[in-house]
């Protein structure tokens, strides 16, 4: 994110951040000793916030009304043009989601980490070295992309476009692909280590993204990432009482927490090497 302007605290900027919602400016406020700055995502914005701005300080009504034919510009200069590569990442798995209600155990079959089949009556399992063999390398990744349930899809997808949106707008489309496989398949290696196969989902990658989030707007308060203390407990909580015993009799006891807890540690690294070569570069 870029810096653009910074306030008195005690300023009342409520119109003004409505106005720039209303324009689909991307944008946060954050604290800095005893003032107020303003942070702009998108570079080519540039000259839209800054014109609201000056009517915002000449005291100009801001009709938002008057501000909603941009808004309906276009998706592709909306959600998509400010995180691309997240909203394609949602896209697929909604995609498998979709599959997977056609074809069923077809989809399944093919993404698991390792093969299965059906032999007589039994299933037929293979190994991780039955995958690198037959060179189906994309089993490593794919399981993060099956979902076995609305709910768990629609939170995976909350949580992936929530951080993954950050890391995107502020490091670029490449960056977030690496974080998103190179989690998937830590993780994915963690919950096939416990001895099993048929597990999915993107939660290993969103606590990876978390993790990497976190650090960044931790070590760097400058970079433009932000996440609330209270969602990082909450997060972390969540993953330490699915590991317990009190979670089975609630529903909640089939759950990859060996995957979650890969996919954090991934992301904590991730998050540690690149938040050191930004304090590199700003010192």
């Amino acid at each position: 994110m870029y810096k653009v302007l910074m306030l008195p605290r005690d300023t009342d900027i409520r119109k003004l951040r409505q106005a720039l919602w209303a324009q689909r400016i991307g944008h946060r406020f954050t604290e800095e000793d005893d003032a107020q700055v303003l942070w702009l995502a998108d570079p080519r914005q540039h000259d839209d916030l800054m014109q609201l701005i000056e009517r915002w300080q000449r005291g100009d009504p801001l009709d938002v009304a008057q501000e909603q034919p941009r808004r309906s510009q276009g998706w592709r200069q909306g959600l998509l043009a400010e995180a691309p590569m997240a909203a394609g990442l949602i896209a697929v798995c909604l995609a498998v989601f979709g599959l997977m209600a056609v074809l069923g155990d077809l989809v399944i079959a093919a993404m698991t980490i390792t093969p299965i089949g059906v032999v007589g009556n039994s299933l037929s399992v293979g190994t991780l070295g039955d995958t690198l063999s037959s060179g189906q390398l994309w089993r490593l990744v794919s399981p993060a992309f099956l979902h076995f349930g609305w709910t768990h899809l629609i939170f995976n997808m909350l949580w992936l476009w929530y951080f993954g949106r950050q890391v995107e707008a502020l490091q670029g489309s490449l960056r977030l692909l690496g974080v998103v496989f190179g989690s998937a398949l830590v993780s994915n290696l963690a919950q096939y280590a416990t001895g099993t196969v048929l597990f999915g989902g993107m939660s290993g990658v969103d606590y990876a993204l978390l993790g990497y989030v976190w650090l960044m707007a931790w070590r760097v308060p400058r970079s433009g990432f932000f996440v609330p203390q209270m969602l990082v407990v909450f997060m972390l909580g969540w993953m330490v009482f699915t590991m317990t015993d009190f979670a089975e009799p609630i529903g909640f006891g089939n759950v990859a927490n060996e995957a979650h807890l890969g996919g954090l540690l991934i992301g904590l690294l991730m998050g540690w090497v690149a938040s050191s070569r930004s304090r590199r570069r700003i010192s």
